[in-house]
């Protein structure tokens, strides 16, 4: 039986922080966002962030160790399939030909996520553009309402999905780092 890493946090303020408040990126002055979109964003934002936080300081093997079997489940398995996920979401607003997947059939952006830095990068890189493409692509909808694509889909939909996307793999990825290194946090 493998040995489990103790538990740890860098925070010091509160036991259950990832990082004290004040070196929290995630953490703004200020008032929140105004308005439904800006606010919309703002968790995005924020949970694009979570992702990357819970991935750094690791290297390309604890990115891609699995969770436990039968999962095929890691970080970097988590990055790859965001990007998917990503890309994806353009399909539901397009009314062009769909764009072809990025990582191969079902669960390939889990099943083939392997320890090589070239693949950490790839993946990193490939997230950003997706994220980027995405954004410019719902940006030239600002209003929530608006229904685009082959099942008209509306903006603010598509928004809250996504949050509730990059949150639910926020938990998964709280548990994969805990059993990767024991740091644990929001």
């Amino acid at each position: 039986m493998t040995e489990q890493p103790a538990r740890w946090t860098r925070a010091t303020v509160y036991p259950d922080m990832w990082l004290d408040p004040a070196d929290d990126p995630r953490n703004s002055e200020g008032p929140a966002p105004d308005g439904e979109l800006a606010t919309l964003q703002d968790f995005l934002a924020n949970y694009r962030m979570t992702l990357r936080m819970k991935c750094e300081g690791l290297d390309p093997e604890q990115l891609a160790r699995r969770s436990a079997p039968p999962s095929t489940m890691s970080l970097l398995g988590l990055v790859r399939h965001l990007a998917e996920a990503e890309r994806d979401w353009r399909n539901w607003i397009s009314d062009d030909t769909p764009l072809p997947k990025l990582y191969g059939p079902r669960d390939a952006d889990f099943d083939e996520a392997v320890a090589e830095q070239q693949m950490v990068d790839a993946a990193f890189k490939t997230l950003e553009h997706e994220q980027t493409a995405t954004d410019t692509a719902l940006a030239a909808h600002p209003d929530l309402g608006t229904r685009l694509g082959k099942d008209r889909i509306a903006v603010r939909e598509l928004l809250v999905h996504r949050i509730e996307e990059y949150a639910r793999h926020c938990g998964h990825a709280d548990l994969l780092r805990e059993r990767i290194d024991g740091r644990v946090g929001q």
